[in-house]
């Protein structure tokens, strides 16, 4: 428990609305411990049991988690407040956020006009042009296109996806590491997390067998591109996958392929397997426009009718004007240009880094997508380091559940001299920190 808030309450209900006043005011901050059941129990004279259904409601929406041994401590993005994630310091070179290049965005093509709308779009929520050429753009990488929706980002998708589906307390297969917004996502609906393990070829399919057996009802993964690892499916390991998740008919199986355009990898989609229960989601924010916040979303019949029928009781349909804006942009031949350019140099800015630190002899990891991934045994150690020298990388902790230690570098804006200035630090921070802490 911080030392600065004492939690306060009679009753759970009451127990719970302090703790959550506390986190929404910054008097518990996240990562900050509560007290175990019975002590707290025993600072406000109620039983055991009243203080452990707060927690279970405070964990149910996602304000806390349990870390086993670790005690209940607040989730790093809990569903309450209005925190946004800290800015990069003034003065250091930013490479911890995860975004394109600007450089590498092609110019938008809004429309000239916008007409008056007579009533609302609720009858026709998409686009028939826009429509079109998602099939397309799922049909092209061999994901089946009969089903196909629209959604406003790949959160809000898989949000209402997994909302849907499945009940507070189900349980959802994740990468681990991964996605960090995912996992702030899932506890935040209620859902419990068993995390899969990842290597250069996305999750491993003992991971998953052991995630199905403990009663998952829904993976989430990334087909290529993965954040942080970089990882992408092979046929192989597709085809393992599959092979796991055969005795699964029932487990809803949902791929964020967000950077399909520019992951430098090819497509081994599970979709392509002829799973009963699955949907892939795309989005354009990495190589359109980190502002076009519009997702596409395939899936089997089930899910698109689950997914459609939510959407009409909540927003009802994407801004046409948001719609039109994309569907002219993907159209565009000097925007196809532009990202065509962006996957080639994201590539190769990905592997110099990979390269240079190796030329130290630092493993890293990084094998798509527009991250490199490298295992340190002490993460603030080497953010601050890198901090000192004028570099702001992200720390491991945010997307980690079980996995080792390390951080996130994105390398979507790096050039290769500065990779290898990048590295050198890198390697030097690594020889200040194990001289300080024993090696």
């Amino acid at each position: 428990m911080a030392a600065q808030y004492v939690i306060s309450g009679s009753t759970a209900k009451g127990i719970t609305a302090s703790v959550e006043q506390a986190v929404a005011d910054g008097g518990l901050a996240p990562g900050a411990a509560l007290p175990p059941v019975r002590r707290l129990a025993d600072e406000l004279g109620v039983s055991a049991g009243t203080v452990a259904t707060a927690y279970k409601e405070l964990r149910q929406r996602g304000i806390v988690v349990t870390r086993g041994r670790g005690g209940t401590v607040v989730a790093q993005a809990p569903a309450v407040g209005t925190r946004r994630p800290p800015k990069a310091p003034p003065g250091v070179r930013d490479l911890a956020g995860g975004h394109p290049d600007p450089e590498l965005l092609p110019v938008l093509l809004p429309p000239a006009r916008v007409e008056p709308v007579n009533g609302s779009h609720r009858g026709s929520p998409r686009l028939a042009g826009l429509e079109e050429r998602t099939r397309e753009w799922f049909a092209r990488d061999g994901v089946p296109d009969s089903g196909v929706t629209f959604a406003h980002g790949a959160l809000d998708c898989m949000a209402r996806l997994l909302s849907v589906e499945l009940k507070p307390g189900d349980t959802v297969a994740v990468e681990d590491p991964g996605f960090h917004h995912l996992l702030d996502l899932v506890p935040a609906l209620g859902l419990r997390m068993v995390p899969v393990a990842v290597d250069d070829e996305g999750i491993r399919p003992e991971a998953l067998r052991g995630a199905l057996r403990a009663g998952a009802r829904a993976l989430v993964c990334s087909p290529r591109g993965q954040n942080p690892v970089g990882g992408h499916f092979t046929a192989e390991r597709r085809d393992a996958l599959l092979d796991a998740l055969a005795g699964h008919p029932d487990v809803l199986v949902v791929e964020d392929d967000h950077n399909a355009e520019i992951a430098g990898a090819a497509p081994y989609s599970l979709a392509t397997g002829g799973l009963p229960r699955w949907a892939q989601v795309r989005t354009v924010s990495k190589h359109l426009s980190v502002d076009l916040r519009w997702a596409a979303l395939a899936c089997d019949p089930t899910t698109l009718a689950r997914h459609e029928g939510r959407m009409l009781l909540t927003s009802g349909w994407v801004s046409h004007v948001l719609q039109e804006t994309v569907e002219r942009t993907m159209a565009d031949p000097a925007a196809r240009e532009v990202v065509h350019r962006a996957e080639r140099v994201y590539g190769e800015r990905r592997e110099a880094l990979i390269r240079e630190l190796a030329g130290h002899g630092i493993a890293a990891r990084g094998a798509s997508g527009m991250n490199v991934w490298v295992p340190v045994r002490d993460e603030s150690a080497v953010v601050n380091g890198l901090r000192s020298r004028g570099w702001w990388v992200a720390a491991g902790a945010r997307f980690r559940i079980a996995a080792p230690t390390a951080v996130r570098i994105t390398t979507s804006a790096l050039g290769a001299a500065d990779a290898g200035r990048l590295a050198a630090d890198f390697a030097a921070v690594l020889g200040e920190s194990e001289a300080t802490y024993g090696g």
